[in-house]
């Protein structure tokens, strides 16, 4: 962030826009991560500020065509869709943090554009003692294996790909499906670059510059 922040002043723009890649907001991503720039910057131009767009028609479009994308792959199988969220402690939450209320109503949108039967949400990356929400994507895992269907996982808030991705879904969990039964294990990319996800952060960012910072 301060590496940024000084280059972007070096840059000296008239305007700044903000734009978190967390779909849903917590107070442990995108506050967190706007408290630290608001303490760095030093630069000019007028800040805009970017919330959160967990159901943004873009958004939505391409999770549901990737997540179809990789259904196919089951080839007629049955597979239960796991919605796959960082997990955050419960007390953020009770506190008021609206994550997992915004990762349901993503879940939601998506769910109904795929008009889905069998899905579930589900949270991973606990670390620490505290209560973290619930259930944990390898309890998810675990219970479709017992249930006779294999897994679908879908993450759904996050945007590209990294070691939540490529190492926790692709490898940690995909062996624990092996040890419990299910099969197919498939992951649903990110976003990443789908052309929808694109096009709506551009109109975000444009939306953004028509508001006062």
């Amino acid at each position: 962030t301060e590496d940024t922040a000084r280059a972007v002043a070096d840059f000296a723009p008239d305007r700044v826009v903000l734009l978190p890649l967390y779909p849903q907001y917590s107070t442990t991503t995108t506050a967190s991560s706007l408290k630290k720039w608001r303490e760095v910057y030093k630069g000019s131009g007028q800040v805009h500020t970017i919330c959160c767009y967990p159901q943004v028609e873009g958004l939505i479009e391409a999770q549901a065509k990737l997540i179809a994308q990789t259904m196919d792959k089951a080839e007629g199988q049955p597979v239960r869709v796991l919605f796959s969220a960082h997990g955050i402690p419960e007390k953020l939450v009770k506190a008021g943090d609206p994550y997992q209320e915004q990762v349901e109503a993503t879940v939601e949108a998506v769910a109904k554009r795929l008009n889905l039967q069998d899905y579930e949400i589900c949270y991973q990356s606990k670390v620490g003692p505290l209560q973290w929400l619930g259930p944990s994507t390898p309890d998810a895992v675990t219970k479709a294996g017992a249930d006779g269907v294999g897994a679908v996982v879908v993450p759904i808030a996050f945007v590209s790909e990294h070691i939540e991705t490529l190492v926790e879904l692709d490898h940690e969990y995909r062996e624990l499906a092996e040890e419990v039964g299910c099969a197919p294990y498939l992951r649903a990319p990110t976003v990443s670059i789908e052309p929808a996800f694109i096009e709506a952060l551009g109109q975000l960012v444009l939306k953004s510059l028509e508001t006062p910072g």
